[in-house]
């Protein structure tokens, strides 16, 4: 069973800044529930072919995986793709301009998952559109309160 997640906010604050933050690897585990730490396999700033190391803890599982930026466009995309371990996954964001100080930003997870978790994606599907939602609310109460 395929994979695909897509999740939306509006968050209050310019496109560039929530992109700005939203797009450093190195903020994830500020906004991100379940990753618990980031390295950098390749040497700042962020753009394609970067290499990031996750490690996460999700359904009661650690997870280490190493996404690579397939493409990047400051302040309006970015996509990241793994195809090491069990799940190979897709993660992409946008941001976009609603407003003068507001931003839809959209999180989008896809993949093809295979051995345990293929019988595990039945329940991965809602458990990640859950974990998503809130970890796009964490996004949101941190960029409005640094206004």
């Amino acid at each position: 069973m395929a994979v695909d997640v897509v999740t939306r906010i509006v968050i209050d604050g310019p496109q560039e800044f929530v992109a700005k933050f939203a797009s450093d690897p190195s903020n994830a585990p500020r906004w991100y529930v379940n990753i618990k730490s980031v390295e950098w396999k390749t040497p700042p700033p962020l753009g394609v072919g970067s290499q990031v190391a996750f490690v996460a803890h999700f359904l009661g599982r650690r997870m280490a995986y190493t996404y690579r930026v397939t493409e990047f466009v400051p302040s309006q995309r970015m996509v990241m793709a793994t195809a090491e371990g069990p799940f190979p996954m897709e993660t992409s964001y946008t941001w976009e301009s609603i407003g003068d100080e507001r931003t839809e930003m959209t999180l989008r997870n896809r993949g093809n998952p295979s051995g345990f978790s293929r019988i595990l994606s039945p329940m991965m599907v809602p458990a990640m559109r859950r974990a998503n939602r809130k970890d796009l609310a964490h996004l949101k109460l941190l960029m409005e309160q640094s206004d």
